[in-house]
């Protein structure tokens, strides 16, 4: 019988988790059907009640739902208790929901297994503070940066952030127009404007000859904030594939007990 998975966001047409996950099922032998659902903010708690009760095993969680969904959780395990945001959802026998999250572990491992990016000591930069910030940071922090900075629109929302990992390590909050007259070594944008094709107002001074930037969004050409990183003569500028790639393998691993091999998924995507 074949076992039903799936990606619930809004937008999500754009979403290449079914593709991904596809090529794992082949690569593993497993026989699941995977697929992209989209759910409006307001219909989310009435449409996941309706998702468990059709059947599905499990789904993979992605903007606006993140924190949202977390709250509707019989328990959050692993990094979502940490982070208090959750990517994969898994549907036990009883109908009951556990949350996780596999960013932080996905970026990690692109950054300094397929990238081969240094984070030990690095200054860094993350922009936006929703959902993905919180999945990335603690494992961030983990990975031994000297220091971080979540910058948003408004403050008051990074800040919250940076009180809530402010014990984990050296964390300050910013606005984007404060970033001025600021460097740093890796920048992260893991807010959600380029999904509209839009850059938010970053000061160019953020970036140097020797800075990374990686933007959590991707596309099948340039991301806004690729493009304009590149503009600004940043030293690499890297999209999200593989982050995709390899948080997509941990929930496959969650969900099925075997971690599929990524490179041949992401040479193919890249």
């Amino acid at each position: 019988m074949t076992d039903r998975y799936g990606v619930i966001g809004h937008p999500i047409a754009h979403s290449k988790s079914p593709v991904i996950h596809a090529q794992f099922a082949r690569q593993t032998g497993h026989d699941i059907r995977y697929e992209a659902i989209d759910i409006e903010p307001r219909k989310l708690k009435k449409t996941i009640r309706r998702l468990v009760r059709d059947g599905i095993r499990g789904f993979n969680v992605t903007v606006p739902h993140k924190e949202a969904i977390a709250d509707l959780m019989d328990a959050n395990v692993g990094q979502a208790e940490r982070a208090g945001a959750v990517n994969t959802v898994s549907v036990t026998s009883d109908h009951s929901l556990a949350g996780d999250n596999t960013d932080g572990i996905g970026l990690i491992r692109d950054l300094t297994h397929n990238l081969r990016v240094s984070l030990e000591g690095a200054t860094v930069l993350v922009l936006g503070a929703g959902g993905a910030t919180r999945g990335i940071v603690p494992a961030l922090l983990d990975a031994g940066t000297e220091s971080l900075t979540i910058a948003n629109r408004t403050l008051q929302r990074a800040q919250d952030l940076a009180d809530t990992f402010g014990n984990e390590g050296d964390i300050a909050a910013s606005t984007f127009e404060d970033l001025a007259n600021q460097r740093f070594e890796l920048v992260i944008n893991a807010t959600s404007a380029g999904l509209q094709g839009e850059v938010p107002p970053f000061p160019p001074s953020i970036i140097g000859p020797n800075t990374v930037c990686y933007d959590l969004s991707y596309a099948m050409t340039e991301t806004p904030f690729v493009a304009w990183a590149r503009e600004h003569d940043c030293r690499h500028a890297h999209q999200g594939w593989g982050m995709l790639v390899e948080q997509a393998a941990e929930s496959f691993r969650i969900w099925r007990g075997v971690r599929p091999d990524t490179g041949p998924v992401l040479r193919q995507l890249r």
